[in-house]
């Protein structure tokens, strides 16, 4: 065969493999695109989880250490994860792993009682090691956690721990996703989907967002903002064929649409979303960034609109961060209460890990 011939049959080949990468980047909203310097999501990610990593078992602010893993901790620990493995960080990966390690041993004390929603979310962290590292361990705690969350179920095949405050929109179902995501058992999808929508009939407001719980009539940033992230979980996980995915769907349509003119200048949303008095608010615009981020990279909503948004809301989100990879302007920790002074009161941390989790969701959710 002469050199022009062989020329005509690589050629084409050749303009295939060289065209991969474009292709690739064409299919990368260019509002995910050129970051500003220290900004990219690979940058911040690998800053907010280092910062982590080396952290203390918190305390919701509270100087004595806690009883038991915290939500927020668990929140954290999982999005420093994904983070780790979208990265492909491996000794980052395998550091958050190690600090997991005494938990079966000499801080196994701080395993949390699966009796309520916020205990029982830590089962997300077992699941998601045993999702990177196929150890068996890891699969019995986890799996055991997600099981005992519906033991004795209600009539209505919900779980006992269902208590209508928006928060169980993440913390309940993120939980039992994990399982299936892990066993690929359906039970446990159905489960959440299910919790879902009973929750979404229940909370969801008609201008699309939610109340912190039926009797307190506020738009509760945070709060929202879990939802919006449980939502997003949910939809990442649910075949096109689940009879609950039209349901969510639609339930995080209607809250999309309903936070973009609560958006600010600067691409933050506010400790209550529909009183811009109130501050701007970091763990509810990470939380809200994450669903934008995850709607349009998986083609749930609008490029052009929401990946504007959602690069507002990183660089507003990154404006926030100290040089040591905490964040500011996280709202604390936070009860229902039906009281508008209650949560235009709410005093602002730096470094609480409820706004530092967002932060990793969002960065994976970009290398994802």
């Amino acid at each position: 065969m002469n050199r022009r011939n062989l020329g005509a049959l690589l050629f084409p080949a050749l303009m295939i493999v060289l065209a991969l990468p474009v292709q690739a980047q064409r299919h990368e909203p260019k509002e995910f695109q050129k970051w500003p310097v220290g900004s990219s999501p690979q940058e911040i990610g690998k800053r907010v989880a280092e910062r982590f990593v080396v952290t203390a078992h918190t305390n919701f602010g509270r100087p004595l250490p806690p009883p038991f893993i915290t939500y927020p901790e668990v929140a954290t620990w999982y999005g420093a994860l994904s983070f780790a493995q979208l990265s492909g960080d491996k000794d980052l990966e395998a550091r958050l792993i190690q600090r997991f390690e005494p938990v079966f041993g000499e801080e196994s004390k701080l395993i949390p009682v699966p009796d309520h929603v916020d205990r029982t979310v830590f089962g997300a962290v077992p699941l998601e090691i045993y999702l990177q590292t196929k150890q068996q361990k890891y699969l019995d705690m986890g799996k055991s956690i997600a099981d005992k969350q519906w033991e004795n179920p209600t009539p209505d095949g919900l779980t006992p721990q269902t208590r209508f405050w928006i928060d169980d929109m993440y913390m309940i179902i993120i939980v039992q996703l994990q399982a299936y995501r892990a066993t690929e058992d359906a039970k446990y999808l159905d489960r959440a989907a299910l919790e879902m929508s009973v929750y979404l009939d229940k909370l969801q407001q008609p201008n699309g967002l939610f109340y912190h719980a039926p009797d307190v009539p506020f738009f509760w940033g945070r709060g929202d903002g879990w939802v919006a992230a449980g939502m997003t979980e949910m939809l990442r996980s649910l075949p096109a064929n689940h009879p609950q995915r039209a349901r969510i769907l639609d339930g995080y349509h209607k809250m999309m649409k309903a936070l973009l003119p609560y958006q600010d200048k600067d691409g933050m949303w506010h400790q209550l979303i529909d009183h811009p008095e109130s501050y701007p608010e970091t763990s509810s615009t990470g939380m809200f960034t994450f669903a934008m981020i995850s709607g349009v990279k998986n083609g749930w909503l609008d490029k052009k609109t929401y990946g504007r948004a959602a690069r507002k809301g990183w660089l507003g989100l990154v404006s926030y961060l100290e040089p040591n990879g905490d964040i500011r302007n996280v709202c604390q920790g936070t009860g229902k209460k039906n009281d508008l002074q209650y949560y235009l009161d709410r005093e602002r941390f730096t470094g609480d890990l409820h706004g530092q989790a967002p932060i990793l969701w969002c960065a994976s959710a970009l290398l994802r």
